[in-house]
């Protein structure tokens, strides 16, 4: 049975994954593991509060829960780490260090996001390749990038198991955004059901990736299950269920509420992370090497967002 440690358990993915793995694993094998207090069903099983860059605090909780495997998710996304670039890199680069450490010291296996965002302006926009040229323009990229040379050094020098996704932009129905360039495929939602339009940082036809936090859960869990045998690249895998902009989200929309109205005021730090951005990344990759496979596309994405948005809200 895997005992698992999720760091930034409160974030976005975080607080969804770990219920996820709880469900699958059992709840006291899964400790989540926040800078902050827990909160709702994360308090239901076990938690530790503690600064993920620090190596002695993660290992201690390694240690007292005896963890073998870290999913580690404590970042400061893109939006965010652009109004403070040294705090971005001090934890999205101390935090995986001290994480890698406590792996290669204690023989754990690493889960480690990366992102879109570790792609840039000389990438090749459509059908992105898993292997291709990234040179991302913002910090957060930069750090995403070096977290995916730094996994992949930990295993070939250390043989610790690390593995990652790099993810599009995630859709929630349950956590609010977290300060990302993509925030908008979420907040979206919310302000068609509360209020019936939406004014979008984002230029319309800015298309990226994206993809439905079930399906985002699935493919964390499924690259950590899948089979080290068939791992090419272990790291970084692309993965993504739809690209779309914000027209195409609108128009989803409007199959269910037909007044909704999308309006715009660009925000241009944001809009220019996300010119940075591929609109379309391959991942035939994951699919041939794991099985990756999307359940939601667009449609049933809207629809069941819609569902669960209107329930919690009363409308």
């Amino acid at each position: 049975m895997k005992r698992i440690m999720v760091t930034g358990a409160l974030g976005q993915i975080g607080s969804e994954l770990t219920l996820a793995l709880r469900a699958r694993y059992g709840l006291d094998n899964v400790v989540a593991c926040d800078i902050r207090d827990a909160v709702g069903h994360l308090a239901d099983g076990p938690f530790q509060r503690a600064d993920c860059t620090d190596t002695a605090a993660i290992a201690a909780v390694v240690d007292r829960y005896e963890v073998d495997t870290i999913y580690h998710l404590a970042s400061i996304l893109s939006a965010s780490a652009e109004a403070n670039p040294q705090r971005a890199w001090d934890v999205n680069m101390g935090a995986l260090m001290a994480v890698l450490e406590v792996a290669r010291a204690r023989d754990c296996a690493v889960f480690n996001p990366s992102s879109i965002g570790a792609f840039g302006p000389g990438t090749p926009a459509l059908h992105t390749p898993q292997d291709t040229i990234q040179r991302p323009t913002s910090i957060y990229g930069i750090t995403k990038v070096a977290g995916e040379l730094l996994c992949d050094y930990y295993h070939q020098r250390y043989g610790v198991d690390a593995r990652g996704l790099r993810f599009p932009g995630i859709i929630s129905n349950v956590t609010l955004p977290g300060g990302g360039t993509t925030d908008y495929a979420v907040a979206i939602y919310y302000k068609a059901v509360e209020e019936g339009r939406y004014t979008s940082f984002l230029r319309a036809g800015t298309r990226l990736d994206m993809m439905y936090m079930p399906d985002a859960v699935k493919a964390a869990i499924e690259v950590m299950e899948a089979d080290p045998s068939r791992l090419s690249h272990r790291n970084a895998f692309n993965v993504t269920a739809m690209s779309v902009d914000p027209e195409d989200i609108a128009a989803s929309i409007r199959r269910h509420i037909p007044d909704f109205v999308l309006d715009y005021q660009i925000d241009p730090v944001r809009q220019g992370i996300a010119d940075s951005w591929p609109d379309h990344m391959d991942d035939s990759a994951a699919r041939y090497e794991w099985g990756w496979s999307p359940a939601f596309g667009l449609e049933a994405m809207t629809e069941d967002m819609l569902r669960v948005l209107r329930g919690r809200l009363g409308r």
